[in-house]
């Protein structure tokens, strides 16, 4: 095996309780399957593509009961909370010693609501995925085990990797669930 693969997967290898303190953190983490988060985010990369064009313009616009938000405020949302993980993945991995705030996702929703067609949204979120995983490849190896907390609590950028790629998991699943519509996961192998 190649050094910068074998590299690759130590680092990005699954987060352990030290990484993450928080118990819906580690939930996020445990719903994905694989060894290997530079994978599950690059799938999620093609999940992505698939669900926008099974999407309907109804579809996009509509509360489904009994969520709250229109999966067109999902998809925003997804982009606002990938581009927050890539800034704490960052602060960490320079070892940043501030407690990281929390952000409060409605009312980041809400100032957001109506803005932007679905083409530029999902872009949006595509392109910040892209840029957090170019970030996780370029770090040096060992600040993957850098710790921080955000919101007084215990995590480390690994943590934050395999979060990430559970929280935007655990949102596809609803959209799917919601519209009723199971598409693609990974890219046909060849």
């Amino acid at each position: 095996m190649p050094s910068s693969l074998a590299s690759n997967r130590s680092r990005s290898r699954r987060p352990s309780e030290t990484d993450l303190s928080l118990e819906y953190h580690r939930d996020l983490a445990g719903r994905l399957s694989g060894d290997c988060v530079f994978q599950v985010m690059e799938d999620q990369l093609h999940w992505m593509c698939e669900l926008a064009s099974s999407l309907s313009v109804d579809q996009t616009d509509k509360v489904h009961p009994p969520y709250g938000w229109t999966i067109r405020q999902v998809i925003g949302h997804c982009a606002d909370a990938e581009r927050i993980w890539g800034d704490r993945m960052l602060r960490l991995a320079a070892g940043d010693p501030n407690d990281q705030l929390a952000w409060d996702e409605n009312a980041y929703a809400d100032a957001r609501f109506g803005l932007g067609n679905m083409r530029d949204l999902i872009s949006e979120l595509g392109y910040c995925r892209q840029a957090n995983i170019t970030l996780l490849r370029r770090i040096n190896p060992t600040a993957w085990n850098n710790v921080g907390s955000v919101d007084g609590n215990r995590i480390s950028v690994r943590g934050i990797a395999w979060v990430a790629a559970g929280h935007l998991q655990h949102h596809f699943e609803i959209i799917e669930k919601r519209c009723d519509i199971q598409v693609s996961r990974k890219p046909a192998m060849t």
